[in-house]
């Protein structure tokens, strides 16, 4: 049996928001996932909301070039060509993240309570959801 790892995704709140909404399906990064299809996805919304705000499923990982990139998926993006550009300045490769099967929390954990639990720090980028984190983190998707 193979357990799958849980990835939380640090997102500014605008594009948490479009990935809750269905606008946003693919979460670009400059460093590469190493994380298979079906890994499940906790959405943290950095500051200043500072909550973790829903859940989703990782669909694929690709690689490609910022233009064919570009020229591919803009559409699923939700950010504007200039964004686009400035996040990928000097990078040769884009990390995407299909994500699918999107799931708004009914009430978000806000970082705050989650503290309360113990010690959590929300990445900067993502990172793997840890044994030391949170009960409500580790338990919030079925693997």
């Amino acid at each position: 049996m193979t357990v799958r790892r849980t990835l939380l995704l640090s997102l500014r709140p605008r594009f948490a928001d479009a990935i809750l909404a269905g606008d946003k399906t693919i979460e670009i990064r400059r460093r590469p996932v190493n994380a298979a299809p079906g890994t499940p996805i906790i959405l943290y919304a950095s500051a200043p909301v500072m909550a973790i705000v829903g859940t989703a499923r990782l669909q694929a990982v690709a690689m490609s070039q910022p233009e064919v990139a570009w020229q591919t998926y803009n559409h699923a993006f939700g950010l504007s060509r200039d964004e686009f550009d400035a996040y990928l300045d000097g990078s040769e490769s884009a990390y995407l993240l299909h994500i699918n099967q999107v799931c708004n929390l009914d009430e978000p954990l806000l970082l705050r309570h989650l503290r309360q639990d113990g010690p959590f720090q929300p990445p900067q980028s993502f990172r793997y959801v840890a044994a030391s984190d949170p009960a409500r983190i580790r338990n919030l998707v079925a693997s």
